[in-house]
């Protein structure tokens, strides 16, 4: 059902209907809150629409593509032609459906929708702006409130987003041609992602990072993997340079200037200009000092184990409420925030959060690494599988990576595992049941995997941990 009072009450409203804010409504609403959504994009947040989807569907595209032309070895020989257009398109319908689901989802669940900009008045009511001249502004009165306004791109000095030539994320994923030249400044995982995927569509793809290398924080080993892959696609990196602005080239481009920590000035020739350096809270035009909730010195809202902000009944979920800037981890929390308004003791834990980056290959990590443990204080053990030993690894043509578990070298108990290859995104959701569950290695050992699949690494890493691996030489 969609609101139409000017004036409305409602036990719980969620500001944002992204991974956070859809699912703290829907959750609340099976706890038998009344609840009321208020969106002033479209559902589904950044997540949805101008983020992890639509990337993974390019990601994917690009690669079925590159898979093609590059399979001579297996005996196939083809030359794919590119419609960037088409492939857009095909994208946008993907999100199209994912968003109308959400939509659906709520209304099904019993969730009062509002679209608009919601501005709080004082701490339990909001004002809520509709577009159009003829829209009465709504006013929304409220017991409890969960603000899940999330994050957008950050702009840096000399590289507006306003400029055609100069691309957010989102409009690196809106793009219906393929720049010749691409320079893409910031080499997190956003930057690096479309990188693989501009470089794999053709694009002579340049990455500048200010960093001495691509995807920090992850290990060492694991970047290494990644960036050798990146380099043979023919992806070139320039360390510890900041960008410092563009300007005009004779031959219809553009010059990315940049300077190093020596003062020297390079340039570098481009068609477009990714900016992927991070991503910023939204809280701008919130009013959040109205209801009497502060944001820190980065601008994100600070939250205790149950979502709870200062002000004990406006919770905080997803990008806006800090670290990790995960949509999963978004709507975990929007459970949690859910659960506490609907008076239940839940409460989040973090020990167990996968990330995953989706280059090529893929990295999956979660819980500790062998330095976090160390530093804790455990005695490690530590099991690792290539996946150049892998039968199933093998038939796909993919071998770069390896799986890596991490554990108590007292009991067994896995503390964390990190994965670089093949559908690591896919392989660390075990990984992760196991941090979860306190499960040993010799529960992972004896536990039977399929055969010939990627996931027997995780099986042989945890036979290797403990000295018995079948189809990789013992650490």
């Amino acid at each position: 059902m969609v609101a139409r009072n000017a004036t409305t009450e409602t036990e719980a409203l969620v500001v944002g209907a992204g991974p956070g804010g859809y699912v703290a409504a829907i959750r609340a609403a099976q706890k038998g809150v009344d609840t009321t959504l208020v969106e002033k994009d479209a559902y589904g947040g950044a997540c949805l629409n101008r983020g992890c989807i639509p990337s993974k569907a390019l990601i994917t595209a690009s690669g079925l593509a590159h898979e093609a032309g590059t399979a001579e070895s297996m005996g196939i020989h083809a030359d794919p032609a590119v419609d960037l257009a088409r492939m857009t398109e095909w994208k946008d319908g993907v999100v199209d459906r994912l968003t109308g689901g959400v939509e659906k989802l709520c209304k099904a669940n019993g969730v009062t929708l509002v679209p608009g900009a919601a501005r709080f008045v004082d701490d339990h009511t909001v004002r809520v702006a509709r577009d159009g001249d003829d829209q009465e502004p709504t006013s929304i009165d409220f017991e409890h409130a969960v603000v899940a306004t999330g994050s957008r791109p950050v702009e840096i000095p000399g590289f507006s987003f306003g400029e055609d030539h100069v691309w957010s994320s989102a409009a690196a994923l809106a793009a219906d041609s393929v720049p010749e030249r691409l320079v893409v400044v910031g080499g997190g995982y956003i930057g690096m992602e479309l990188a693989t995927v501009y470089a794999k569509l053709g694009a002579d793809v340049t990455v500048v990072e200010l960093l001495d290398d691509i995807l920090d924080p992850y290990e060492d080993d694991v970047k290494r993997v990644v960036r050798r892959r990146a380099e043979a696609l023919g992806i070139e990196f320039h360390f510890g340079e900041d960008a410092t602005g563009w300007s005009p080239a004779g031959d219809g481009g553009y010059l990315v200037h940049t300077e190093t920590e020596a003062g020297e000035t390079p340039s570098y020739a481009a068609d477009r200009v990714l900016v992927a350096v991070g991503r910023r809270p939204v809280t701008d035009g919130l009013a959040l000092e109205n209801a009497g909730v502060e944001t820190d010195d980065r601008g994100f809202i600070e939250t205790d184990d149950r979502t709870r902000t200062a002000v004990e009944h406006v919770h905080a979920v997803g990008d806006v409420a800090g670290d990790p800037l995960l949509a999963h981890a978004a709507s975990k929390e929007g459970i949690v925030a859910a659960e506490v308004i609907a008076g239940e003791s839940t409460s989040l834990e973090y020990q167990a959060v996968p990330a995953a980056v989706f280059t090529d290959p893929e990295i999956g990590t979660v819980g500790m690494t062998e330095a976090d443990a160390e530093a804790a204080g455990f005695e490690v053990a530590v099991g690792e599988m290539p996946f150049h030993a892998s039968g199933r690894a093998l038939t796909t043509g993919h071998t770069d990576g390896f799986v890596r578990l991490v554990a108590d070298a007292e009991n067994g108990t896995v503390l964390g595992g990190q994965i670089v290859g093949p559908e690591a995104s896919e392989l660390i959701a075990e990984v992760g049941l196991a941090v979860e569950l306190g499960a040993t290695l010799e529960d992972v050992a004896a536990t039977i995997h399929t055969h010939p699949t990627l996931a027997e690494a995780v099986m042989e890493a945890a036979e290797n941990a403990q000295g018995q691996a079948i189809h990789t030489l013992n650490r």
